[in-house]
């Protein structure tokens, strides 16, 4: 497993990253990584007890960055038709609904909360590559197959 350097300790990753996570669509699997990488400062910023500014900043750009792949996603698979887009605007949207919740939370001084939003990320956001992002994958790799044969 890789170690990475944070505030000049070496602290374990909460995810590594793994090709098991990459769906085939190169733009997303780049924002996936990001996104990764961003949970893994989050985890990295809560054991090292960072002040809270910089553990709230981290978050922050965690949000938006989610937030902004999203939308992107979701533009893509308006472009391609992908026929159980609704149900992955809803997952979408509970996660950005959650992390909005816990951000609240942690700015009105419950500590604790990192803890909770970077369990939660890590579980969320794993099951949501794996399985919600790898659908809409093999949706478009079977039309792009079809489309090919036809």
């Amino acid at each position: 497993m890789m170690m990475f350097l944070f505030w000049g300790v070496e602290i374990m990753p909460m995810v590594e990253w793994s090709d098991s996570f990459l769906i085939g669509v190169d733009t997303f699997d780049e924002h996936h990584k990001h996104l990764v990488n961003l949970l893994n400062q989050s985890y990295d910023a809560f054991v090292l007890g960072v002040p809270t500014e910089k553990l709230a900043a981290i978050l922050n750009e965690l949000f938006e960055y989610a937030s902004y792949h999203f939308a992107s996603e979701q533009f893509w698979m308006i472009e391609h038709s992908y026929p159980i887009l609704e149900q992955h605007i809803k997952e979408h949207t509970f996660f950005v609904l959650r992390l909005k919740e816990l951000q609240d939370d942690y700015r009105q001084g419950n500590t604790s909360v990192p803890l909770d939003i970077v369990i939660f990320l890590k579980d969320w956001l794993i099951d949501h590559i794996l399985k919600s992002d790898a659908d809409y994958a093999n949706f478009i790799s079977t039309q792009e197959t079809a489309t090919s044969q036809g």
